[in-house]
């Protein structure tokens, strides 16, 4: 290790930078415990319903595909302060809304927060990180994601139990369903506070023509010596484009389409959604209490979810710079593929009760069983390891253009899933439901093995477009 690499002060930045990820995760599972509160306060159907809870996906994709084009023009650091404003104003909303339409509007705003944070924030720690722990470090923005959702998951927990229920009235007369959103307002002041004490990418300033800023920071991150070093590596990255970066870069001019790595983005941005797993986070109370649990078990279960969840990625934090990328996303992909056929085999046999409810039975524990150990591989491989390879995979000259459109991708693909379950639920149940989710696991199994390289070790500069 390079003795003047200041590990302590890059530590402390990419820390900052996953307040971001923790709000991602809180304002996503934040949700999952006012779906009843929202249906008796705007009364909608379970169309309507869908649309609501699904509605902060809009702005997400909006945000995703905005925040990677204005990094490039503005910076990474504006936008997530950006983005911090936007989950205070959204946090505050979303509690105050008494219409359905204007708590639409306040979750689309806390969206393109989510969406902006959603990118910005690997884009930022692959950028100030050394490629050695680069993995380590960016796999803190998926720790950050689900302890945020964990966060929320025992926030809500706490407030139902304490008041008696999401929809009951609690604290200065006002439902229990609405402080759940309020919540939210602390970290999100904390987060745009300390954006103020961290510095811009040094890779952005270089392509901004700002050297002298970018030496300063390099130097303070990595010591004089490296600073010179690496000034020289990313400037000669970039020397084969001489022009500000544009989304016009992403295609292969010759043959006139997106390049190759862009697809691969995509699909890897896709295939983590169609996997089903905001399902589970976003409607897991309503999914545990469709197959029989009541609701105050509902949001225990979301709590041991968001356990299991915070295990498996500290132990991708611990080997993906061991092992690689490619190994993980092939053994969760196996894994998922198992776990959701065995919970779909759980729903198929079970009983249907007096009340249109699945009754489980003996099924119940394994259901339970088979959809932690899911949780538990998504959030080994999928969750964490997506966003690493998304904030190194694409060459300096592409890479905010290449986050906006594989960003937005992502986001477009979450908000398919989770406004169609509703949907799918009514129709064709859980098991059809989750049926599909094992499908396309098993055919992302196909996409990682003869698509993705491993980024494992390469320097930002090494990636080839």
């Amino acid at each position: 290790m390079n003795e003047k690499e200041n590990v302590l002060l890059i530590v402390l930045v990419c820390f900052v930078a996953t307040i971001g990820g923790f709000l991602f995760g809180f304002d996503s599972g934040v949700i999952n415990g006012t779906v009843d509160g929202l249906q008796i306060a705007f009364g909608s159907s379970s169309a309507g319903t869908g649309f609501n809870v699904s509605s902060m996906l809009i702005g997400c994709a909006i945000g995703a595909f905005c925040a990677g084009r204005l990094a490039d023009k503005f910076g990474r650091r504006p936008i997530l302060l950006l983005a911090a404003a936007l989950f205070i104003i959204s946090a505050w909303g979303s509690g105050v809304s008494v219409t359905s339409l204007e708590f639409v509007i306040y979750r689309i705003l806390g969206g393109l927060a989510v969406g902006a944070a959603s990118v910005m924030t690997p884009a930022y720690i692959s950028e100030i990180a050394p490629a050695r722990y680069r993995g380590t470090l960016s796999t803190l923005q998926q720790v950050a994601i689900i302890f945020g959702l964990f966060s929320a998951f025992v926030s809500n927990y706490f407030l139902a139990n304490t008041a008696g229920g999401s929809t009951a009235i609690f604290w200065l007369d006002f439902e229990t369903w609405r402080w759940m959103f309020w919540v939210e307002l602390l970290p999100a002041c904390l987060f745009l506070i300390a954006l103020f004490f961290i510095p811009e990418s040094p890779r952005y300033l270089i392509m901004a023509g700002k050297k002298d800023a970018a030496t300063r920071v390099l130097s303070s991150l990595y010591g004089d010596k490296t600073a010179a070093h690496k000034l020289s590596e990313i400037a000669q990255s970039l020397a084969a484009d001489r022009h500000q970066p544009k989304l016009s870069d992403l295609i292969d001019k010759p043959k006139k389409s997106l390049r190759p790595i862009v697809w691969i983005g995509i699909g890897l941005a896709t295939f983590q959604q169609l996997v089903g797993i905001n399902v589970v986070f976003y409607y897991g109370a309503v999914l545990w209490q469709a197959a029989g649990f009541t609701e105050s078990d509902a949001l225990l279960i979301n709590i041991i979810s968001g356990f299991v969840s915070i295990l498996a990625v500290f132990i991708t934090m611990y080997f993906i710079d061991k092992i690689g990328r490619k190994p993980f996303l092939l053994t969760g992909s196996i894994g998922m593929t198992v776990t959701l056929s065995v919970i779909v085999y759980a729903f198929l046999n079970a009983d249907i009760g007096p009340t249109g409810n699945l009754e489980l039975g003996e099924q119940g524990i394994v259901a339970l069983i088979a959809a932690n150990a899911y949780v538990f591989f998504f959030n080994l491989s999928w969750g964490p390891v997506m966003w690493v390879m998304l904030g190194e995979m694409f060459p300096n000259q592409i890479r905010g253009s290449g986050l906006a459109v594989t960003g937005f991708a992502q986001w477009i693909a979450n908000f398919l899933i989770t406004w169609s379950f509703p949907v799918m639920l009514t129709g064709i149940g859980l098991a059809g439901a989750y049926g599909f989710y094992a499908f396309c696991a098993c055919v992302s199994v196909i996409f990682v093995f003869k698509f993705l390289n491993e980024t494992k070790g390469k320097e930002l500069e090494q990636m080839k477009g």
